[in-house]
């Protein structure tokens, strides 16, 4: 029964994955290819038609992919030859099917972290609370320490990934907790607990680098960040959705 109610997690976690990808490459790929124009020394270039705007410079597109919005893409005219084409080509079909491949990985995961949550609380997910289950997975890890810890964009600094990692993990773990405790027990003082333990995280401060300075302009960095977990926010609804709707169609009740 139970690896039934995980298999139907997982495959909605499959299918959230696929989704989100189209969302990312129209938000996210031309803000981290334009950003990349900068680590390299150059400067974003706004495409003068929408043949343009189907490439991406080959010079500035190798950095990871991320959750972002960009209205600014980053392009070059087509060369006289087709060897760049060429490589152009092969480039972007390296880089979709990297993204597609790590969406689909992270929402298989993601929805078996959120079944086995609901299992462990004797709750269930729905097709109707969905949404809300999303929504509290995703306040839980990418809200909550992007409060501390805001996306970033290539040539951003940075400090010790150590640090950082173990500052995200102590947030969204003490936000879980807080989000369990505030939202699915009735007890007052579990409440206020839960309460507490959502304040915690931010009274100790977030790793951040010495230096600040950076080619990245301000009004970039922000606009990645407000965009890369609105695009967040549309993967966990989706996923919780997904969830909602295999718990429904194939989960048991005695699971």
């Amino acid at each position: 029964m139970i690896i039934r109610y995980l298999l139907a997690a997982l495959v909605a976690g499959l299918v959230a994955g696929v989704l989100v990808t189209p969302i990312q490459y129209l938000k996210v790929i031309p803000l981290i290819a334009h950003a990349e124009a900068y680590e390299n020394g150059g400067h974003g270039i706004e495409p003068h038609d929408h043949h343009q705007a189907g490439l991406v410079s080959s010079a500035h597109a190798h950095g990871p992919d991320a959750l972002g919005k960009g209205r600014v893409i980053l392009a070059h005219a087509p060369a006289a030859g087709g060897g760049e084409d060429a490589g152009d080509a092969s480039l972007f079909q390296s880089r979709a099917l990297g993204t597609l491949t790590a969406n689909v990985v992270t929402g298989g995961g993601f929805a078996l972290m959120l079944a086995a949550v609901a299992l462990l609380a004797g709750r269930s997910i729905t097709t109707r609370n969905g949404a809300l289950w999303g929504l509290a997975g995703f306040a839980a890890v990418a809200l909550a320490p992007a409060l501390g810890l805001p996306p970033e964009l290539p040539a951003m600094p940075a400090a010790d990934l150590s640090a950082r990692q173990a500052w995200w993990i102590m947030t969204v773990g003490l936000t879980a907790v807080g989000l369990y405790c505030l939202i699915l027990r009735r007890e007052v003082p579990l409440r206020a607990l839960g309460v507490a333990l959502l304040v915690v995280p931010h009274l100790f401060a977030a790793p951040h680098p010495a230096q600040l300075a950076s080619p990245i302009p301000p009004t970039l960095a922000a606009e990645f960040a407000v965009a890369s977990l609105a695009t967040g926010a549309a993967f966990w609804v989706l996923l919780g959705l997904g969830v909602g709707f295999a718990m429904d169609r194939f989960g048991t009740s005695e699971a």
